[in-house]
């Protein structure tokens, strides 16, 4: 196990006296990460922010009598203009179109008359709503006027004709609808990080991983150092386990500085977006949680390193071992991107035991506290079998003098 240790060594040794190594792997993700999301929280409280100072432009065509006052008790405030009856609405709709205008309502003519002498069998009295569903303002205008003013203005008009209008009430639903609520909240936030986790960590894993390996072998095939290396009485089984460690070691650490900096820049975000409240969003890793989430990652990110390790030594070039890797960083992606769309029903045992795709459900189970031991197993039983697979082809690859000097 000497010449493991002598790898490790080295490969340690090449990374850290490498400033260029340092800043990417190290420095960049946090970078990346808190930038990242402190951006995307102020861009979208922004855009909350500039929403609400919007002053509405809102037609209104055969307003009945006493509905400003209505508009006015449910706090609907904005630019508002009323149309004579019969007039032509051609030029406002146009306005939606292009953005200028924000909402044209027509209440049907002698709306309250047809109100108050309805009879059953009649047509219904229509309130007739105009907007433009691609544009912020209009929509958000819209969805107030229809759930805060209209409600109130059928309650009120309802309240004129029958009265005290507890009478017509069968039952009510929810009276006090946070006691209904039954949660585990630390179960709740889980699931909510376990959509976009799973996602994150696969892909940094895997991003540390491709950009460490490739420069570790195909890079020193280009520069030579391998062959010296070769030359050495060094086994070649001791030279690909040091590798394989050395890079699992240095690429988990990179994936576990992108998971802090996410973790750390996180509430920024959601405090800009909830306006900070994130009493619902606090959760509690168990310590068997916690130990599984380690023992699925340091898996995972051993697959990663075989996967990238065994095209970089099948490469004779840098460039060439790249362009057959994306691929598959695609496919890692995508298996990510499913997690994120898995329901949380029953998840089929063997799913789990699919490497990299496993590990994604894995960590989204682990999240929200649902991982059984079974499907722990599979998943690490899966991702453990393809990695040894890997590993005896990459040691067969050292021992091909064809293959490690490019001939």
């Amino acid at each position: 196990m000497s010449g493991v240790k002598y790898i490790i060594k080295k490969e340690f040794t090449r990374v850290f006296t490498d400033k260029k190594l340092i800043f990417s792997l190290f420095i960049l993700p946090v970078i990346i990460m808190v930038g990242m999301y402190s951006l995307m929280g102020k861009l979208q409280s922004s855009m909350v922010d500039d929403i609400e100072k919007h002053v509405p432009s809102v037609y209104i065509q055969n307003m009945p009598e006493g509905f400003k006052g209505v508009m006015a008790s449910a706090n609907f405030t904005g630019n508002i203009i009323n149309i004579e009856p019969g007039a032509d609405v051609t030029e406002i709709k146009d306005g939606i179109l292009k953005g200028t205008t924000d909402l044209l309502v027509v209440f049907d003519t002698d709306f309250l008359n047809k109100v108050s002498n309805y009879e059953t069998g009649e047509g219904i009295p229509e309130v007739k709503t105009y907007y433009n569903s691609s544009e912020q303002y209009s929509s958000s205008v819209r969805n107030s006027f229809v759930s805060e003013v209209l409600p109130v203005y059928q309650q009120q008009l309802l309240a004129e004709r029958f009265g005290d209008l507890s009478k017509l009430t069968v039952f009510r639903v929810d009276v006090d609808p946070e006691s209904s609520i039954i949660v585990d909240e630390g179960k709740a936030a889980g699931k909510a990080l376990g959509t976009m986790l799973p996602y994150f960590i696969t892909l940094m894993l895997f991003a540390g991983a491709m950009s460490l390996g490739v420069d570790a072998i195909t890079g020193e095939k280009e520069r030579g150092t391998m062959a010296s290396m070769l030359l050495t009485p060094l086994n070649r089984r001791d030279i690909v386990l040091g590798k394989l460690f050395s890079l699992s070691l240095l690429s988990a650490l990179s994936a576990a500085i992108y998971a802090v900096s996410m973790i750390v820049s996180m509430p920024g975000m959601l405090k800009e977006l909830t306006g900070g409240n994130l009493d619902n969003l606090s959760m509690r890793l168990s310590a068997e949680q916690i130990i599984q989430l380690f023992v699925v990652m340091i898996t995972l990110v051993y697959l990663y390193v075989a996967l990238v390790s065994l095209v970089a030594v099948l490469s004779r070039t840098a460039k060439e071992a790249n362009t057959y890797i994306s691929p598959m960083y695609i496919a890692v992606i995508v298996a990510g991107m499913i997690t994120m769309f898995t329901g949380s029903g029953s998840i089929p045992l063997e799913r789990f035991a699919i490497p990299v795709y496993g590990s994604a459900l894995s960590i989204q189970q682990i999240f929200s506290g649902e991982l059984t031991m079974v499907q722990f197993g599979a998943t690490i039983g899966g991702t453990i079998v393809l990695s040894i697979i890997l590993t005896i082809l990459i040691t067969k690859a050292f021992n091909s003098e064809k293959v490690m000097f490019n001939a």
